[in-house]
């Protein structure tokens, strides 16, 4: 069994999602070669990692037959956050590629499972169908069906904003209730201890009544895609980026995703950090006065009013900005202390949920992670990041540790990062029952430990500006 403290990581052939010069040889897939920068980092990182040892280099070569046994559910969780990079610099660094997708699918169906389904609950505001042309998503369904395997791609909204901006019509119920799982994780759950102010919970661009109704003192709700509950196996497939709330997106984050409703997740909570919430720093009356102007629109209805209060927001931003504040409103600086909660509740919901709605003692189903850093993303993620040529993958059985060594790798000290520092914390249902000492990276040159990892490209990733200063390795 390969241990949970062990992260893999793999160099690509070069930073980029091209053809390889020529075909290699891949015996154990259909066609018998590779020809993709994604397909040869995928495969050496499957070899490097040691799955299926004794016959790598033969036909018979089934690497994640280490983690699903034939006839299983599986379901493929990417980074599909939105269908277009709001940095105006590609896709390559927004989601994850296509071609990497591809790549893990194809050894994926070489386990022979039951069923496959790709899946994510991007923004309100992403066009999935945009999403699906720009991928080629179609193309990558069609392909598996005509090799005779039926693979279904999913969107796991219910609520959707095709305009993108408040005021704009709004879809509500874009797929049934019955379709997920609700759970309740009461005093169990990592924001009980901001519960107390729960009225203060917000998400961008969502009704704050809402989110009231499934966060409070004792009661901690999530609506999760039935799939993923009925799954035995997820492979998590992130993008890894710098996220302005968390610092890092990568494994830890991407779970997001598989909550159907975003007034389920809090992401800050309302006010400066001098009047008790962490939207933002200090105290500022103008973002005050946003907060309340957005409050007003996220309660009314779609239409002129919401689109004009929405502009008043704005408007209050530009001129704290103007005084000398930044334009940030959304929680995106290194003191909110409320987003890795919800991810870190989120986490545990996948690994020990079942389709009750409970968490249960034990692990309910294998997750892992193989993450794409090909071209990373470094700046103001997770919507308008910049392109990193960082050239690696990686692949964990564990999130936490994943992440720890992702950290390090993009030269960040993943023990300033709430997210993944407070996942190593004895809460119930554990997400990491080992202390970050213990990971050890296998590297091309040999393992090592973590703890000895510098930037793998050279050069650290340029944090989010409500990070910079806070996050940094000391002799990155």
């Amino acid at each position: 069994m390969i241990p949970e403290t062990l992260v893999t990581v793999v160099r690509s052939l070069r930073a980029d999602y091209g053809l390889l010069p020529e075909p290699q040889a891949a015996p154990e897939l259909p066609d018998q070669n590779i020809q993709t920068v994604a397909q040869r980092a995928i495969r050496d990182l499957f070899q490097r990692w040691g799955l299926d040892r004794t016959r790598q280099g033969t036909s018979a070569w089934s690497p994640l037959g280490a983690f699903i046994a034939p006839g299983s559910r599986v379901v493929l969780k990417p980074n599909w956050v939105l269908h277009h990079n709001q940095s105006g610099r590609g896709m390559d660094c927004l989601i994850t590629h296509t071609s990497v997708l591809e790549a893990v699918l194809e050894y994926v169906v070489l386990a022979r499972p039951s069923s496959v389904i790709v899946g994510d609950a991007p923004v309100q505001g992403c066009d999935f169908d945009r999403l699906r042309d720009t991928c080629r998503l179609d193309a990558l369904v069609e392909r598996f069906r005509r090799q005779g395997f039926d693979l279904r791609i999913c969107d796991f909204r219910r609520t959707l904003l095709p305009g993108g901006n408040l005021g704009a019509p709004r879809i509500e119920n874009g797929r049934e209730k019955a379709d997920y799982v609700l759970f309740d994780l009461a005093r169990d759950s990592l924001l009980e201890p901001l519960a107390t102010e729960a009225g203060k919970f917000r998400v961008t661009m969502y009704n704050p009544d809402l989110l009231s109704s499934t966060h409070a003192p004792g009661r901690h709700r999530y609506l999760i895609a039935r799939e993923l509950m009925q799954a035995d196996v997820v492979i998590n497939l992130p993008k890894l980026k710098c996220h302005k709330k968390t610092c890092v997106t990568g494994a830890l984050k991407n779970l997001v995703g598989i909550n159907g409703n975003k007034e389920y997740l809090p992401h800050h909570r309302k006010g400066g950090e001098a009047l008790g919430g962490d939207c933002y720093p200090g105290n500022s009356w103008l973002k005050s006065s946003a907060e309340n102007f957005l409050d007003a629109a996220n309660r009314r209805l779609p239409g002129k009013v919401q689109a004009g209060l929405a502009q008043l927001a704005q408007v209050a931003v530009r001129c704290a900005a103007a005084l000398g504040s930044d334009e940030n409103l959304e929680g995106s600086w290194f003191g909110n202390d409320t987003i890795w909660r919800t991810c870190l509740d989120l986490q545990r919901v996948l690994l020990y949920g079942n389709e009750d709605g409970f968490l249960q003692p034990a692990p309910q189903r294998q997750v892992v992670t193989i993450t794409d850093a090909i071209i990373a993303g470094e700046g103001e993620g997770p919507l308008a990041p910049e392109p990193v040529p960082a050239g690696f993958v990686t692949g964990a059985r564990n999130p936490v540790a994943a992440d720890w060594v992702h950290a390090r790798l993009m030269g960040f000290d993943p023990s300033k990062i709430p997210l993944i520092d407070r996942a190593f914390a004895d809460f119930s249902n554990r997400l990491a029952a080992f202390p970050s000492l213990a990971i050890q990276v296998r590297l091309p040159e040999g393992d090592r430990s973590a703890a000895e990892l510098f930037p793998f490209a050279g050069t650290s990733f340029r944090p989010p500006a409500g990070w910079a200063g806070h996050c940094e390795l000391e002799h990155s």
